[in-house]
């Protein structure tokens, strides 16, 4: 069976055309992924993976096109992605990963908890500084999520007037948290 053929059967959703490409073109898949990877069993992650996202992208395949090539170019794309992604990680002794990790996390846990902290306290004195209006504005923005359209039916008033009183809160504010950091 061709490749136009198995790929028919799984637009049609019939898995079988996934095992016909899986037996054509999984030696020569491994074979590219290790070449790039190093690792066999990440290559065979990585083979795996492509074939997982070409069974979940076949519907927008076109079959003008060669399956061989495109399928061998997202195996070598999805091979360097993940030895990029390993040759990140660094390899220590036995016994201390958990003890390093740890210890980073809670470092930078802690440093991200006392940054949010002070942008948090920063944005809300500024935020007691706007008027009542510019302050609901950006509060049912970006607290409550509301979009432009919702904003303007809850407010009564023209969406192009929530535009406005949105960008000018919006400027008022970092107007505001940036006069705040010139004071320190």
């Amino acid at each position: 069976m061709d490749d136009l053929r198995a790929i028919q059967l799984l637009k049609k959703g019939d898995i079988n055309g996934l095992e016909l490409l899986i037996e054509r073109y999984q030696v020569k898949a491994i074979r590219v992924a290790f070449l790039i990877t190093r690792d066999e069993a990440m290559a065979e992650d990585v083979v795996q993976e492509t074939y997982l996202r070409i069974y979940r992208r076949i519907r927008s395949f076109d079959v003008s096109r060669p399956f061989e090539p495109y399928f061998l170019s997202c195996v070598t794309h999805t091979a360097i992605d993940a030895a990029e992604r390993a040759s990140r990680n660094v390899i220590l002794d036995e016994g201390e990963p958990e003890q390093i990790d740890h210890l980073l996390q809670k470092a930078v846990s802690t440093e991200n908890l006392v940054e949010y902290n002070q942008l948090r306290e920063e944005i809300f004195s500024s935020l007691g500084r706007l008027s009542p209006r510019e302050r609901a504005v950006i509060i049912q923005r970006y607290y409550l999520e509301m979009s432009e359209k919702e904003m303007a039916a809850e407010n009564r008033v023209a969406p192009g007037t929530v535009k406005w009183l949105l960008n000018s809160a919006r400027r008022r504010l970092r107007g505001l948290i940036g006069a705040e950091d010139e004071i320190e």
